[in-house]
C-alpha cells in the first residue's frame, strides 16, 4: 500500500488514521441498510458498516492548492466478507452535475489494497449502453468518466478493500436511475470465492458485460505504477480533468475504461 501520504485504514473501528501533517474528516459509515436496495437479494445478512468513507483528505501542505482548483480526494475501506452471497460493495450511482463545470464529472480510482472490480456502465436507463467490469489489484488505477454508472465491488472476501480517488469538490450522487433498476445491469455473485455475473432482469435491453483490465490513460496524462497523489504533486495540472472535465472531452467521447 502505497498512498503517497501517511494515511492507514484500520478494521477496528472499520475507518482510517491520518499522520502527521494529514488532514481529514472522521469517517461516515455506510450502513448495510442503505445499499440494500441495489443488492440481488436485499433481505441478506453481511458485515455492518460495511465501509468507511472519508472525503477531503491531504496534506496539510497542499490544502490550499486543493481548494483553489477544486479537486478532492476521498478515501474508501471496505469491511472483509460478503454480502450473502454478493461481495461487499457499493450500491452504484451516476456523478450528479456539479455547480463549478456544470456538468458530471470523472473520478480516478486508485487500489491500495484487496482486490477491486469496478463495474460501470454508460447509462442508468433500460438500455444500459457498454457494461465494463474493471479488475484492478494494489497500485493499480480506473477511471469512470462522466454520467456513467457506476458501482465499487471487493473481488476477495478475505481481506478488506482500501482506495483513494480523486474528483471534484463539489461532488453530489444521483441515484436515481439506478434504485428504479434495482442495481446496475449486472450482479456480481461470490461462488465460494470466485467471483461470478448475473444479469439483473429489469433491464430490458441486456448487453454483454465486458471483463477487463484498466486501460493505460496516457491520453488523460497518467503515468503508470506512480501513486495518483504523488502525480498530482508533481504535475498538478495533469489532474484538472478531474474538477473540468471539458479539458479532456476527446477522451469521453472514444472511452474505453
Amino acid at each position: 500500500m502505497n498512498p503517497g501520504f501517511d494515511i492507514r485504514p484500520t478494521s477496528a473501528p472499520l475507518g482510517f488514521r491520518y499522520g502527521p501533517g494529514v488532514f481529514g474528516p472522521e469517517c461516515e459509515l455506510r450502513r448495510l441498510d442503505a445499499i440494500r436496495p441495489s443488492l440481488r437479494n436485499p433481505d441478506c445478512a453481511g458485515p455492518d458498516p460495511v465501509y468507511a468513507i472519508a472525503m477531503d483528505v491531504g496534506t496539510a501542505d497542499r490544502r490550499e492548492d486543493l481548494l483553489r482548483r477544486n479537486l478532492l480526494f476521498g478515501v474508501v475501506t471496505y469491511a472483509a466478507g460478503r454480502l450473502g452471497d454478493e461481495p461487499v460493495r457499493s450500491q452504484g450511482h451516476i456523478h450528479a452535475v456539479s455547480a463549478s463545470c456544470g456538468c458530471s464529472t470523472p473520478e480516478l480510482y486508485e487500489i491500495w489494497q484487496g482486490r477491486a472490480v469496478i463495474l460501470m456502465q454508460e447509462r442508468a436507463e433500460d438500455d444500459p449502453g457498454r457494461c465494463f467490469a474493471v479488475e484492478a489489484g494494489p497500485g493499480e488505477v480506473v477511471v469512470v468518466p462522466p454520467d456513467w454508472a457506476h458501482a465499487t465491488i471487493s473481488a476477495d472476501p478475505s481481506q478488506p478493500l482500501t482506495f483513494g480517488a480523486w474528483c471534484v469538490r463539489d461532488f453530489g450522487f444521483d441515484y436515481t436511475g439506478v434504485r428504479a433498476h434495482g442495481g446496475l445491469a449486472w450482479f456480481p455473485r461470490l461462488e465460494q470465492d470466485t467471483l461470478t455475473w448475473e444479469r439483473n432482469p429489469r433491464y430490458p435491453v441486456q448487453p454483454e458485460l465486458i471483463i477487463k483490465a484498466p486501460a493505460d490513460y496516457n491520453a488523460l496524462g497518467l503515468r503508470p505504477g506512480i501513486p495518483i497523489w504523488q502525480q498530482y504533486l508533481d504535475a498538478p495540472e495533469t489532474m484538472m480533468w478531474v474538477p473540468d472535465p471539458a479539458r479532456a472531452e476527446t477522451v469521453w467521447n472514444t472511452f474505453l475504461p
